[in-house]
């Protein structure tokens, strides 16, 4: 017996899956306008997103939506850039469960391009010992992995990654109590040197 469904159904299915295509679009649209195109950031302080595994943005999304992560106000950098200045807080506190797994899974599909900067070659050797020492096990491959579930920190933008040990460091943002462990025996500046090793990794 065949089993068949009224054309109505069938219609409202459709306009349904192309509604939420559509705010997905322009959900991911909002997000590129800070964060770049395809999610690779042009701004210094804006991280890259593109290419970060799906645990590591779906993650940072729920943890800004529940307010408990720092969020500075920041203009929107591309698009509309009359629009009023937003916190990543409010932005996430606004999505549904559903739109945090696609805007994750999107983001999480397309590649990492490193951000081209310049550093001290003098302070990659450093960096690279801090690293190996103290970051390997977590960020593995020079912290180049997004497969670590940890973020990717081989071409990350360097003033981005230096507010975030600053957050990390100050107590603002919460990390393992392993990873804490780890950065209380990092100097200031072997922070600097780890940057430098970090920015080196994706030229």
């Amino acid at each position: 017996m065949k089993i068949r469904f009224p054309v109505s159904s069938i219609l409202a299915l459709l306009m349904t899956t192309v509604a939420g295509a559509a705010d997905l679009d322009s959900l991911i649209a909002d997000c590129n306008d800070c964060h770049g195109k395809d999610g690779v950031s042009t701004e210094k302080d804006i991280p890259i997103i593109a290419g970060q595994s799906y645990v590591v943005l779906e993650d940072a999304l729920l943890v800004f939506a529940d307010d408990s992560r720092p969020c500075k106000e920041s203009e929107y950098r591309h698009g509309d850039t009359s629009r009023a200045a937003v916190t990543m807080c409010a932005l996430a506190a606004r999505l549904s469960e559903v739109e945090i797994e696609s805007i994750s899974e999107h983001y999480a599909e397309l590649p990492f391009l490193a951000a081209t900067q310049s550093f001290d070659e003098a302070l990659v050797s450093r960096g690279a010992t801090v690293h190996d020492r103290n970051c390997e096990k977590c960020h593995s491959e020079g912290g180049s992995l997004a497969d670590d579930d940890a973020g990717i920190l081989a071409g990350q933008w360097t003033p981005y990654l230096r507010s975030a040990i600053e957050e990390f460091m100050s107590e603002e943002r919460a990390m393992s109590k392993k990873m804490a462990e780890k950065m209380k025996r990092v100097k200031a500046e072997d922070f600097e040197a780890l940057l430098h090793f970090y920015a080196s990794e994706a030229q």
